[in-house]
Parts: structure tokens; sequence; C-alpha cells
């Protein structure tokens, strides 16, 4: 009786709203809406796929304005370069900051046996930035730069994934989201797109290579989430289409790729996958990070940590350098902070409880 009064319906007549638990998701919504979200996709694939083309679709921005594309000539000798492209988009006053990872280079060469070693490293090092952040003194505006979800794209000309593509994903699919993508479902038709779509997944699974699984929808969703689900499972990997143009149609202006034979319509459902990859990415975008969170960087971070403990058992750790850097760290987030900065209490560095800073 006496939670109920207390956490119940407000007692006063005059109050103005609810004030209870059921209030807690709002504070959440809130202070998540006023902090903003961040997400980094990374595009992966042979050249001359769409992959630019696509992510253009997908967000309405052209994040490549200037885009130089080599010859063939200068492809020979080229190495995978990593380019990273960051936007602010806001929508109903939600703002996302997308960072773009493009991977240009990649396949390109005639030697192509390493070329994704670049790529892996970029991953290892986003994760080794944010254990970095993490582990330091200053952590409230930790900047998530962390790959949650990578489009891997497949050529639609060949019999399904060339070895290229099997080892590619499987060098990765432990340390990022890959979601496969069938690029250019144009050029098949329905019932040859539908014999890819099995192929690949065929050789996806005799291969061992883990792709992102969407999650199963809860017991308690409406049927229309629960069927949402189910066709965009069954629409693994996305065949799809990009386009930047607009072309009336019947009085009406669309996206889609004008033939001698009619048009293509990027937003069809009937013509390809767009939309579902897009509703993919949107609505299970927390969930991609989540699984980034949990289980990729726990993965990194595991094994980071028993490097590390290694390297202490066999080498002497400095401690004079700890004191310095740690140091430094403080400095650092007391100038930001305006604080001044005292003298550092050693025993605090070496792991002992207590007061960080010592004030004369």
């Amino acid at each position: 009786m006496f939670l109920a009064c207390v956490f119940g319906a407000p007692q006063f007549p005059d109050a103005v709203g609810y004030v209870g638990f059921a209030n807690l998701p709002n504070q959440v919504h809130r202070k998540s809406v006023k902090k903003g979200f961040e997400f980094t996709l990374m595009v992966a694939g042979e050249s001359g796929l769409g992959k630019s083309t696509l992510i253009n679709s997908l967000f309405l921005t052209d994040l490549y304005p200037e885009r130089y594309i080599p010859g063939a000539a200068e492809k020979i000798e080229r190495t995978v370069q990593i380019e990273a492209s960051t936007v602010e988009i806001e929508e109903r006053g939600v703002k996302l900051r997308l960072t773009v990872v493009d991977t240009p280079g990649y396949g390109d060469a005639i030697n192509s046996q390493d070329c994704f070693k670049t790529i892996i490293q970029y991953i290892d090092n986003q994760f080794e930035r944010y254990l970095h952040d993490e582990s330091g003194l200053n952590r409230r505006h930790i900047v998530d730069n962390r790959v949650h979800c990578c489009f891997y794209f497949i050529s639609p000309f060949g019999h399904g994934l060339k070895p290229l593509d099997v080892e590619f994903m499987k060098a990765i699919h432990s340390k990022v989201n890959i979601v496969p993508v069938i690029a250019k479902a144009d050029t098949l038709t329905l019932k040859e797109r539908d014999r890819l779509k099995r192929r690949i997944l065929d050789e996806i699974a005799e291969q061992g290579i883990r792709i992102y699984q969407l999650p199963d929808a809860d017991s308690d969703e409406d049927e229309e989430f629960k069927e949402q689900t189910r066709v965009l499972k069954a629409s693994i990997p996305f065949a799809v289409i990009g386009s930047n143009q607009l072309i009336e149609v019947k009085g009406k202006k669309i996206r889609g790729r004008l033939y001698p034979w009619g048009v293509v319509e990027v937003e069809n459902p009937e013509h390809n996958d767009f939309l579902k990859l897009r509703t993919m990415l949107v609505t299970h975008m927390q969930d991609l990070q989540e699984v980034t969170q949990d289980l990729h960087y726990e993965n990194f971070r595991s094994e980071r940590l028993k490097r590390t403990g290694r390297d202490v058992d066999e080498d002497e750790v400095d401690k004079d350098q700890i004191l310095l850097q740690k140091e430094a760290e403080v400095r650092t987030h007391t100038l930001i902070n305006n604080v001044p900065v005292g003298r550092m209490c050693h025993h605090v560095l070496l792991g002992c409880p207590g007061p960080v800073l010592l004030w004369e």
C-alpha cells in the first residue's frame, strides 16, 4: 500500500502528468535523443559493383562528390585504401552521426591474396582505439568509430561466391557483422536471382561463414512486425539496385534506371530488395551496435587483455612510464574541465583505492 502511494498515480489534483516507473523509458529516450546516435557502416567488394551509388541512394546524400576512378594501368599496382566519410543526418529531431568506410582498391590488383589485410587492420585499430579511450580517465565523451556493419557486395555475374569472397568473409566474420548484398540485381531475371541467392547461402553455410542473423521477433510483438522480420530473413542476401537519377513515370518522379525496355524502380519491392535492405538497417541498427559491443568487441578485448597479461609476466613493466602516462591523461582531463591540476597520488596509479588528486 505504501509503495502504491509513493510510486503510483499523483496524489495531488494539481499535478500534471504521471509520475512513476512508467516514465523511465521517456527519460532514457530524451537523454538518447539529446546525445544523438553514432553508426559506422563499411562497404566492401570489387570495384564497379555500385557501392557508392547504393550508399548515396540509401541515405539520400552525396558522400563522394569528387570521386576519382583510376584507370586499368593504375589498378595493377594499386593497394587497398581506407576512406571514411562522416555525415550528420537529422530526422524529426533525432541526430545520427553516420560514418561510411569505403575500401577502394579491394580486389583490383592482379594478386589479391593479401588485399584485405588493410581492412582487417583498420577494424582492429578502431577496437584498439575504443579500448584505449574506455580505459582512460575521461570516459564521458568517447567517440565510437567501431565498425558496426559491413555490406559485402557480391558480383551478380558469377555462379556464386568467388574464392576472394570466401577468404575475406572468413577473415572478418569474427570482427564485424557481415550483410551480404548482391549488386546490380537488374542484370538478373527473377529465376536467376532466386537461384543465385540459394547458391550463395549454401556456400556460406558450407564454408562455415557467420553472417549477421536478424533476431527473432518477440512473442509480444504485433503481427505486422513479425511478418516484416520473416520477410527480411527470407530476403538474405539482399539483391539491390542503386540509382541517384530521378525519372518521371506516370506523372511521378522516382529514382530508377531507364532502359530501352522500361524503367527499374529503386524503391519498388517487386523490382529489387533495396527497401528491405534499408528497413533492415534502420530497424536493426541498435541490434547491430549491441552485437558489436557484446560479441565482437568483447572477443577483441579479452584477446587483447590476454596478450597484455602474458607480456606483463614476461617483461617487467616500467612503472615510471605508466605514472607519466597517467599524469598526462589527468592533466588533459583537468584542463578540459578547467580544474586546477594538483600533484598526483602515486599509490593510486598503482591500483590502490583513494582520491586521484591531492591539492596543494
